[in-house]
C-alpha cells in the first residue's frame, strides 16, 4: 500500500462510482432474476435464453457461478472503499475499470428485459471487452500487489469474471443467430457448433498465456463448457458431438494454466 501518496478528489470520486456500479448491478440482477413478479432472464426474449435456446446454451446450474463472482465484486466494492485503499495505485490503475465492468453487467440485464435480443449481443460484446482490458492491466501493472486480498478480489475475481463471460458471449450470440437463420442452418448444426467452440479453445488458450498462466479465467470456462457438455447429452437440442467436443476443450483450456501453475511451485523459475 502507498499510504503516504497524495490523496486526489478523484480517488474519493472513483470508490463512490465503484459503490455505485455495484449497487447498479445488484439491483438489475435482483429484478433478472423475477423478485418483483417479472420474469427471470431465462423466460425473457421469447425464452431464447434459455438452456434450450441454441446448441451452445449450457445447462441452469452453470449459472450458479454469477453467485461466486457477485459475491467477489461485493467483497471488492467494500474493501476498494476503504480509507487506506483509497491512493493505492492499484485502485487508482483498475478501480475505474472494474466499475465500467459492472456496470455493463446490470446494463445486459436491463437490455435482456427491456431491449431486444441483438441488443444483449451488444453489450455483453462491451462487456467481454472491458474484461479483457481490465483483465489485461491487472496482470501487467507493475504496481506492487497487497497481498492475498488483491490477488483474490482483483485478479481471481476479474478472471472469473472474464473466463465465464467468454463463453457466455458465444451462448448469447448462438442464441441470437438461432432466432434469425434460416430453420435449414440446423442441419449444420454439429459443424458450426464445433468450429465455435475449437474457436473458444484458442481464446481461453490465449487468455490464459497472455495473463501469464492464471487459472481462474480457465475454470470459469472450463465450468461453463462442462454444462454445456451436460445439456447437450441431457437437454433440447441434443448433439453428442458437441457435447464431447465442449468437454475435449474444457480440459484443453484448462488444464494448460494447471499444470504450469503447479510447476511453478515445484520448480518457481518455469516462465
Amino acid at each position: 500500500m502507498n499510504g503516504t501518496a497524495q490523496w486526489r478528489g478523484s480517488d474519493l470520486a472513483r470508490q463512490i462510482v465503484v459503490l455505485s456500479a455495484v449497487s447498479f448491478m445488484l439491483i438489475a440482477a435482483v429484478i433478472g432474476a423475477g423478485a418483483f413478479g417479472n420474469s427471470s432472464v431465462q423466460d425473457q426474449q421469447g425464452g431464447a435464453l434459455n438452456t434450450d435456446g441454441s446448441y451452445l446454451a449450457p445447462a441452469g446450474p452453470a449459472f450458479s457461478i454469477w453467485s461466486v463472482i457477485y459475491l467477489g465484486l461485493i467483497a471488492y466494492s467494500i474493501w476498494q472503499a476503504l480509507p487506506r485503499q483509497r491512493t493505492n495505485p492499484r485502485q487508482r490503475a483498475l478501480g475505474w475499470l472494474i466499475a465500467l465492468t459492472m456496470t455493463l453487467n446490470g446494463l445486459w440485464l436491463v437490455a435482456a428485459r427491456f431491449g431486444t435480443l441483438f441488443l444483449t449481443v451488444v453489450v455483453i460484446v462491451l462487456l467481454l471487452a472491458a474484461l479483457g482490458w481490465t483483465f489485461r492491466v491487472a496482470v501487467a501493472t507493475r504496481e506492487p500487489r497487497g497481498g492475498v486480498l488483491d490477488s483474490v478480489l482483483i485478479d481471481g475475481v476479474t478472471g472469473l469474471h472474464l473466463g465465464w463471460v467468454t463463453l457466455a458471449t458465444v451462448a448469447n450470440t448462438a442464441a441470437w443467430l438461432t432466432t434469425i437463420v434460416p430453420p435449414s442452418w440446423e442441419q449444420g448444426a454439429d459443424a458450426i457448433g464445433i468450429a465455435v467452440l475449437i474457436v473458444v479453445a484458442l481464446i481461453g488458450l490465449a487468455i490464459a498465456w497472455r495473463s501469464s498462466w492464471r487459472v481462474t479465467p480457465a475454470i470459469a470456462l472450463a465450468w461453463g463448457l462442462s454444462w454445456l457438455a451436460v445439456e447437450r447429452f441431457t437437454g433440447e437440442p441434443q448433439s453428442g458431438p458437441i457435447g464431447a467436443t465442449a468437454l475435449v476443450v474444457a480440459a484443453v483450456v484448462l488444464l494448460p494454466p494447471v499444470i504450469v501453475r503447479v510447476l511453478r511451485l515445484i520448480r518457481p523459475s518455469v516462465d
